[in-house]
């Protein structure tokens, strides 16, 4: 079976729903051995691989770790990288380990900052760390109130900076991250942002009730849909994160067998959004490649759904309309 086969083929499974099959797009054109489609993002213009490999994937991992885990993801036909000053180590491993492949990537980054100063410090530090002249997207990272997002907008305050180094080419598209419903609206009312990226999770979707107004918002507005949190099953327990657990870089328990995660995933993709970036641990960034290069992210079915939404109802939501 030739590729222009292999792709037809899973178009008709659904799994390349909202793509441009066969021949989609990309930034870059794919490494000869690319099978992984990709998605649109937004009104850019932009193709992006519906897995997105997250920067804290390489903290505190060796620089030879790093780069094998890039080479490998970028060879599977990965092309959307994601980091943040706030991920220890991160953009120092990730920018030598990303060097060979950056010209074929989409690489975002992300300040905390709100105030210009601090906005325009870290944006030196980051292209310095990551080695790179431009991010392709550049975010207000975890904005959880609406006074954080008028602190930003406010004289002095992170989006003039933000809006300089776009002019000067130093970052290219902008967006937001949110983890709070009243933020991710409050930022979509004062910028025509052109991405967002927000925790749409199957469980704090259906039991949560966070999530769908901000999507439907969005999705209104022509921004790429990125998301957070796929793969989030619930909660840890009161007594915090078992010593016994590997996941030491998750505040939250991920799902971490094939079958949950794979209609986690297909839930999230499906709503639809361009792409997600799983936990930061790198067997499930590779479970999750697996679940894409298996073909199991079609469309739900409606018994599929009800094992979701009885999943949904044992688990204690990482995130709730009423938190």
């Amino acid at each position: 079976m030739d590729r222009r086969e292999s792709l037809a083929n899973r178009a008709a499974a659904g799994l390349v729903s909202n793509v441009d099959p066969p021949t989609a797009r990309a930034t870059e054109p794919p490494p000869p051995a690319q099978t992984m489609v990709r998605r649109e993002l937004g009104k850019t213009s932009r193709w992006l691989s519906p897995i997105g490999f997250g920067g804290i994937i390489v903290m505190d991992v060796t620089p030879a770790e790093a780069a094998r885990y890039v080479g490998e993801a970028f060879e599977r036909g990965v092309n959307y990288f994601d980091v943040a000053p706030s991920y220890g180590n991160a953009q120092e491993r990730l920018g030598p380990a990303l060097k060979p492949y950056r010209d074929r990537v989409f690489l975002a980054g992300k300040t905390a900052e709100r105030d210009a100063a601090g906005a325009r410090k870290e944006l030196d530090e980051s292209l310095r760390r990551l080695q790179t002249d431009h991010l392709d997207l550049y975010q207000l990272h975890g904005l959880t109130s609406r006074e954080e997002v008028e602190q930003a907008f406010a004289g002095g305050g992170a989006m003039e900076v933000i809006l300089k180094a776009r002019e000067a080419g130093q970052v290219r598209l902008l967006g937001f991250s949110a983890h709070s419903e009243e933020a991710a609206h409050a930022a979509m009312d004062r910028f025509d942002f052109d991405t967002i990226l927000f925790p749409f999770n199957f469980i704090t979707w259906h039991k949560g009730h966070f999530g769908p107004s901000v999507h439907q918002r969005a999705k209104e507005k022509g921004m790429g849909l990125l998301a957070l949190k796929a793969m989030a099953h619930q909660q840890w327990p009161e007594a915090g994160r078992p010593a016994s657990s590997p996941w030491d870089k998750c505040w939250y328990e991920p799902l971490a067998e094939a079958g949950p995660a794979a209609l986690a995933l297909r839930f999230t993709l499906n709503l639809p959004v361009t792409a997600t970036l799983p936990p930061g641990h790198w067997p499930l960034f590779k479970l999750a490649l697996e679940c894409v290069e298996s073909g199991r992210l079609g469309p739900l079915t409606d018994d599929e759904r009800e094992r979701l939404r009885e999943l949904a109802e044992t688990a204690a939501p990482i995130f709730s309309d009423h938190a």
